[in-house]
């Protein structure tokens, strides 16, 4: 293989170097060296696959038949301080349980797999599988993930939100739903090896099927509190300017904040994406100008927050302090 494209949505470092991305489209899991090179391959199960009239076909144009909804393949990746668990999670539902349609496409998945030894002879095994109910808006859309971070065995960050704010599409400035929520996954059902073909949907058009238990999620950071935007000057609706909260939230990161009299506390980074929109951009050589007709900046919202679940001194160990 000379060339591989991607949409590149998660990112998991490696002690040695090496790195795991999840893509979009596939939606597949890679593994390259320090240096770049190819080193491994996870392909889902056909569950997650998309399909159109019998082929696999990795379109961005259009819903498949089955597998991941269109442009919402593992848009989280995360992995145990360790490194030998890697987990992804689908944006959203997969068109058989329900993900062509915002009002239905709230039950996605989570997957994790052994990658201890990986390479490319030695493919990384499934080791579980997990149905996560994402929040729904008050207008019974699913707000869509956009990370996930692992805290321990159980309990992970996610990032769910809609895309409004500055940078939407539409130009609607008023957000409904952008939260950095838990998830929890005791008692929850792992589904590997039950539900991974494209004819054994776990919640067909919306509707979950009887024997599977949900995880449980959580609201935990509410990104659009108005009081806690004010204090920096921030604003969600009115009018598009530099202070308006952005639309799209796409990353997590954690670090402790190494207080003796709070051991449990970390300072919890969310990172937005402003999708290239620039007056003045360069692409592949070429300037381009972009269609929306602004500047806009990334952001970057610090929380400190706690949380007594994590291990203490893994945060440090996943970040190689």
């Amino acid at each position: 293989m000379d060339n591989l494209s991607l949409d590149a949505e998660g990112l998991v470092l490696n002690d040695d170097g090496s790195f795991w991305i999840s893509d979009e489209y596939g939606p597949y899991l890679y593994k390259f060296s320090k240096r770049g090179s190819l080193r491994s391959v996870i392909k889902p199960p056909q569950a997650v696959v998309p399909y159109i009239g019998g082929s696999i076909d990795f379109t961005s144009a259009r819903h498949p038949d089955t597998g991941r909804a269109e442009n919402s393949g593992f848009e989280g990746l995360t992995a145990s301080p360790d490194g030998k668990t890697l987990y992804a999670m689908l944006q959203s539902a997969t068109i058989q349980d329900g993900g062509a349609s915002k009002k239905t496409s709230r039950y996605t998945r989570l997957f994790a797999w052994d990658v201890c030894h990986s390479s490319r002879k030695n493919t990384p095994k499934l080791i579980g599988e997990w149905v996560v109910p994402l929040p729904q808006r008050s207008n019974g859309n699913t707000a869509e993930q956009s990370e996930i971070h692992y805290l321990n065995d159980k309990q992970f960050l996610v990032l769910s939100r809609d895309g409004k704010g500055r940078g939407d599409d539409q130009r609607d400035t008023k957000s409904q739903y952008k939260s950095v929520d838990v998830f929890d996954l005791t008692g929850a059902t792992d589904i590997h090896g039950t539900y991974d073909d494209a004819t054994t949907p776990v919640s067909p058009g919306g509707l979950l099927v009887s024997g599977i238990q949900l995880a449980t999620y959580h609201p935990f950071v509410n990104l659009l509190d108005d009081s806690q935007l004010a204090r920096f000057s921030l604003h969600n609706g009115g009018t598009s300017d530099e202070r308006l909260i952005n639309a799209k939230w796409e990353g997590l990161a954690l670090a402790p904040v190494e207080d003796r009299s709070t051991p449990d506390d970390y300072f919890l980074f969310v990172f937005s994406d402003n999708d290239f929109i620039t007056l003045n951009g360069v692409a592949a050589g070429v300037p381009y100008v972009s269609k929306y007709g602004e500047d806009i900046d990334n952001q970057v919202l610090v929380y400190r927050v706690t949380l007594p679940t994590v291990r203490r001194g893994s945060v440090k160990k996943s970040i190689g302090i």
